[in-house]
């Protein structure tokens, strides 16, 4: 199904189009957006979203892009979006074999644009849990990729995600996987406004723009509770991505870009990111680049500077596509 849209400005016109893949679980079908430019395709840029959103609230970066050469593709990953079946699904991943289901469903979409475009440089976007989905994506797919983009990552102690792996299995056999424990809430995200001096939603951690935070608290696809099943599919992927075996098996020539707010709690106020990029280097990766925007939350994308994120980004692709071409 097409989307009933163009838009116009930078490069050109950009044309928005849904569609849906089945997902590798064998029971959803996942919920596809691509936004392509109407002139030469140069790269294209695969999005994976974060916890308790969809891909569609990327369509400003996504359409800037669009109208520099970019094609941009995502989809809604299960339990999120309109992949989720229903509201009761939210949060929840079906027949998910923890996150490496998620990570599947994520390549399904690349090589489906691939066989369609199987010459064009190809890029991946992560934020938030996705950018956790992405750092799994690339120690297990990256060498598909010519670049990624690792959006308001971060890290948790072993200790603390054990502790917390715990927690979401013991909760599961009483409760069930469908359960959703404000406990679990809690401690994924009690802690996350602490650090600000003034405070006015539950969700002001996302961003100091409040038309920001408003929209995601009126949007229903965004900030419902995620079910121990999602929160068990969390703590797998950041597992996966934080074991040194794992670590060793990212693609050493690959260019990475990390960018975050300097005032985000996943990324830890601004020490995880550093710290991630010195392990990647230590792993063998070349080229790791890093940028900390100052005074930013998680929402990077959506916070007062958005337009100078959109531009860091469109700069790392250029650089890529200069080399590439070199």
């Amino acid at each position: 199904m097409m989307y009933d849209e163009k838009r116009t400005g930078g490069a050109g016109m950009v044309e928005k189009e849904e569609f849906y893949l089945n997902s590798t679980n064998g029971v959803n079908k996942l919920h596809v957006i691509s936004w392509h430019p109407l002139e030469e395709i140069r790269a294209i840029v695969q999005i994976s979203h974060g916890m308790c959103e969809y891909v569609d609230r990327y369509d400003r970066l996504a359409t800037f892009l669009a109208q520099h050469g970019m094609m941009v593709i995502g989809n809604d990953h299960l339990g999120h979006g309109e992949t989720a079946k229903g509201e009761e699904e939210l949060g929840y991943f079906p027949k998910a074999k923890g996150s490496e289901t998620v990570v599947d469903d994520l390549y399904k979409v690349t090589k489906s644009i691939r066989a369609r475009y199987p010459r064009i440089p190809y890029f991946l976007l992560g934020h938030s849990m996705g950018s956790f989905m992405a750092r799994r994506y690339l120690m297990t797919y990256g060498s598909q990729l010519d670049g990624a983009i690792l959006m308001g990552t971060g890290s948790q102690p072993p200790a603390l995600l054990s502790a917390a792996k715990t927690t979401a299995n013991s909760l599961s056999v009483v409760r069930g996987e469908h359960h959703r424990s404000q406990l679990m809430m809690k401690m994924a995200f009690g802690s996350y406004n602490k650090q600000y001096p003034s405070v006015r939603t539950e969700y002001d951690w996302l961003s100091r723009n409040d038309a920001n935070v408003d929209t995601y608290l009126e949007d229903p696809y965004c900030g419902f509770m995620f079910t121990l099943n999602g929160y068990k599919v969390l703590f797998d992927v950041l597992s996966f991505i934080q074991e040194p075996a794992h670590i060793s098996k990212l693609p050493k020539e690959v260019p990475l870009l990390f960018v975050a707010g300097s005032d985000d709690p996943v990324g830890h106020f601004g020490k995880d990111v550093p710290e991630i990029c010195r392990t990647y280097r230590e792993a063998g990766v070349k080229n790791v680049e890093m940028k900390i925007y100052p005074g930013d939350r998680h929402e990077i994308l959506n916070e007062l500077d958005y337009e100078q994120v959109q531009m860091d980004i469109l700069s790392f692709i250029e650089k890529r596509l200069e080399a590439l071409e070199a």
